[in-house]
């Protein structure tokens, strides 16, 4: 009977750790899902959603009907070229791409007031529209390209297209192609300071042909004497001290002094290292794309907290081990 009773505590033990092992793995994926909800919370609260016609953009290939009410002959349709210009009466060239009509129109009345007419009132209004387009790809809901008719801003874009994935990372990287030279290349933005610490400054304008792109989260591996070990994303920047936080800390029989680190280094080698943690330079070392750290177990802390109370045969007890690295 004892023996019985022995045999079924031991699998509702082991069906116990199993059982816990599945509840951590999905706290931890819970954590990651709250924390990503969190910011896009933020992204959509802040996001410019109430988009105005009025402000459709002008793009390459559109065709524009130009008024100036104070003199008829100045009236034309013209169709804006590859570079975004249109050529105007008087005026030669005007870059219009990119612009809202009414810009179009403020612009082009300042330069017809500087040399031809006093006070000009110009109408442009868009009669063929050939709509701009904007990619958003990577660790977003809705990858992409998008019609791009009105000024936008960044979080406006990842508003539009769903928001950040589960497993997206902190930057959002834009590759501009430009006509104009100077308006070449490619930006990064962090996007927890843009959107947890509102810096709004990193908000960006974001133009038709834009690439936005949203990679996904470096990931780093946990393993040995910690109490969740297992793959984990670096959502921002993290240090060694983070990352054992997010592996649920050390486990009671860990070494607390230490810990190995293997990095992949630029020649493809993987070089361990002991980290001191009880130093700021160990504790505080910045977490890489691709790290293991494995937290170390004493043998005296293993042999504590792996004894217990074993039941054998009917009326005694006897002392029992199991290793609590299992």
């Amino acid at each position: 009977m004892a023996i019985g009773l022995g045999m079924f505590l031991g699998t509702c033990l082991g069906c116990g750790g199993s059982h816990s092992s599945l509840v951590e793995k999905h706290a931890a994926k819970s954590d990651k899902s709250d924390e990503i909800s969190q910011l896009n919370e933020r992204l959509f609260a802040s996001a410019r959603m109430d988009v105005s016609p009025s402000d459709d953009l002008i793009g390459s290939t559109d065709l524009l009907h130009v008024s100036v009410f104070e003199a008829k002959d100045l009236e034309t349709k013209v169709r804006v070229n590859s570079r975004g210009y249109v050529t105007l009466p008087l005026l030669g060239q005007v870059l219009v791409k990119g612009l809202t009509a009414r810009e179009a129109e403020e612009k082009t009345e300042q330069l017809y007031r500087k040399r031809y007419i006093k006070d000009p009132h110009v109408s442009i209004f868009v009669e063929e529209r050939f709509s701009q387009r904007v990619t958003v790809v990577g660790q977003v809901k809705n990858p992409g390209t998008h019609d791009y008719l009105s000024k936008l801003r960044l979080m406006d874009v990842l508003a539009l297209v769903g928001g950040l994935s589960d497993n997206a990372g902190r930057t959002a990287q834009i590759r501009r192609i430009s006509s104009m030279p100077d308006e070449h290349g490619m930006f990064f933005v962090d996007l927890d300071k843009l959107i947890n610490e509102g810096r709004t400054e990193l908000n960006i304008e974001i133009n038709g042909g834009d690439v936005i792109y949203v990679p996904e989260a470096g990931v780093f591996f946990v393993d040995g004497a910690v109490r969740r070990p297992g793959s984990y994303h670096i959502k921002q920047k993290m240090v060694m001290r983070e990352a054992l936080f997010a592996a649920g800390g050390l486990a009671p029989y860990a070494n607390k002094d230490s810990v190995i680190l293997i990095r992949q280094e630029g020649n493809g080698n993987q070089e361990p290292t002991e980290i001191d943690l009880q130093k700021p330079e160990g504790s505080e070392l910045e977490i890489k794309d691709r790290d293991v750290i494995i937290a170390k177990d004493t043998t005296w802390g293993k042999l504590v907290h792996g004894s217990g109370i074993g039941i054998g045969f009917p009326g005694l007890f006897s002392i029992g081990y199991k290793s609590p690295a299992r």
